[in-house]
């Protein structure tokens, strides 16, 4: 009983013993000379618990059931759900286990059995934010973020880019480091699913920018210093897209936000789904940014977008890649990254004139290509002729050499005998030398 309650009661039985009028008792209990008369009735006929209040030991109507609360409790302590923050708790309870229940209510039932919710909020510095723009694909803001991602203390770089406009991720691919995979990959799924956009705003990694275009505008500068344009930046040229280069983190807020909600969220999916390796990450990247999306993402201004489809005649595979300049020997054959290649013998290949400038494509999907004009052509990995200790052997060798390399008409034939065709695709050392190409870790 309350010190309320008991204040009543003294009260109430001074007036039904004489000691204290009825008025009276209204002005010390603060209420109504009726409802004391009320009191005193139901004092005289059911003692001092008339006064308790009636609901004392009954549960409300919207309060949680014992047995939902015991659960949520057994939940929260699984594997991966005990590293949630309150709000994604609240939206896996939802998905997975099919409770609803409000974020105050959960809140209030967590921090009563001492659970402190791990995201924790702290001061920044105040910037001013910059206004949305009006369309999905004007502007899409790329980024990289080493982290912990799949809780095994191994730092790993998801790579990532969201609409400025509506703040839906466009794409998202994990690798080891930040490199040129991670954003060609985030640049594929972009374009596969929304479209090519007109913009894309970016730090000043060297991935994105040459480190020699600040130079080149330096009061001291060379005159006609040329400065050339990154892997990335060429493919973003062929494609349409304006590379913005953003002067610090905060200019391109939306994308540093969205690594803190991830951080927050990723590695408790990954565990929930026993996700451990970067493989499984990437194939669960690929379907998870929906989810996502249809949770927090929001409307833009204008309902009419700015993503594009590619141009006709584009190959999306052809741009996102490495290009480099070679020059065909007589035997259409070229070195790159210290090999030798050959283009494979088809119906055009035939026809290229000598000494033909090629472009050489390279990428994890395509392999090495040649490129001539419009053409795409294969190629193949000629090795090395292994040294024979034995004489017998490398006299008996050099002889069926000679005489395969001397073949009339025959385009190794001026190769000489150090080289070798390689019929059949040596796939683990072109994987090699693109994975070298690709995987390298870049300067900031």
């Amino acid at each position: 009983m309350t010190r309320e309650e008991h204040t009543r009661i003294d009260v109430l039985n001074k007036a039904n013993a004489g000691f204290m009028t009825v008025k009276e008792a209204a002005e010390q209990l603060g209420i109504s000379e009726r409802q004391i008369q009320r009191l005193k009735k139901e004092v005289r006929e059911n003692g001092p618990a008339a006064l308790v209040h009636k609901n004392t030991t009954r549960l409300p109507s919207h309060a949680l059931e014992q047995e939902i609360k015991t659960k949520i409790l057994k939940v929260r302590k699984k594997a991966g759900y005990k590293d949630s923050n309150f709000k994604h708790f609240q939206e896996l309870l939802s998905v997975n286990h099919q409770i609803e229940i409000s974020y105050s209510a959960l809140h209030r039932l967590l921090t009563s059995e001492g659970y402190v919710s791990p995201k924790k909020r702290r001061r920044f510095k105040k910037h001013r934010r910059r206004k949305r723009r009006e369309q999905a694909g004007s502007l899409v803001q790329m980024d990289a973020s080493p982290y912990d991602w799949l809780s095994n203390k191994t730092q790993l770089s998801l790579h990532g880019a969201i609409d400025d406009a509506t703040g839906q991720i466009t794409g998202l691919y994990l690798c080891k480091n930040e490199c040129m995979l991670g954003y060609h990959e985030v640049m594929h799924r972009m374009i596969e699913i929304y479209g090519v956009p007109e913009s894309v705003y970016a730090d000043r990694h060297t991935i994105f920018r040459s480190p020699n275009l600040d130079k080149s505008k330096a009061i001291d500068a060379p005159s006609g210093m040329k400065v050339n344009e990154t892997q990335f930046g060429r493919a973003m040229s062929e494609l349409g897209i304006t590379v913005i280069a953003a002067r610090s983190p905060q200019a391109k807020g939306r994308i540093e936000r969205l690594w803190g909600t991830l951080q927050s969220r990723l590695p408790v999916e990954f565990a929930i789904n026993g996700i451990t390796d970067i493989e499984a990450a990437n194939t669960f990247l690929s379907t998870y940014i929906f989810a996502f999306n249809s949770e927090l993402a929001v409307e833009p201004e204008e309902s009419e977008g700015a993503f594009l489809p590619l141009e006709e005649g584009q190959t999306l595979n052809h741009i996102l890649c490495i290009k480099e300049t070679r020059i065909l020997d007589n035997g259409q054959v070229f070195s790159y990254k210290g090999r030798q290649f050959q283009l494979e013998s088809s119906v055009y290949s035939n026809w290229l004139p000598p000494k033909a400038e090629i472009t050489v494509m390279t990428s994890p999907k395509i392999g090495i290509k040649a490129g001539y004009k419009n053409l795409v052509f294969e190629t193949k990995l000629l090795k090395p002729k292994k040294k024979t200790q034995d004489k017998a052997h490398e006299s008996t060798a050099s002889e069926v050499d000679s005489s395969r390399f001397r073949t009339k008409n025959s385009h190794t034939s001026r190769l000489g005998k150090q080289w070798e065709q390689s019929y059949s695709y040596t796939f683990k050392e072109v994987f090699e030398i693109v994975q070298e190409i690709f995987e390298r870790p870049y300067s900031a």
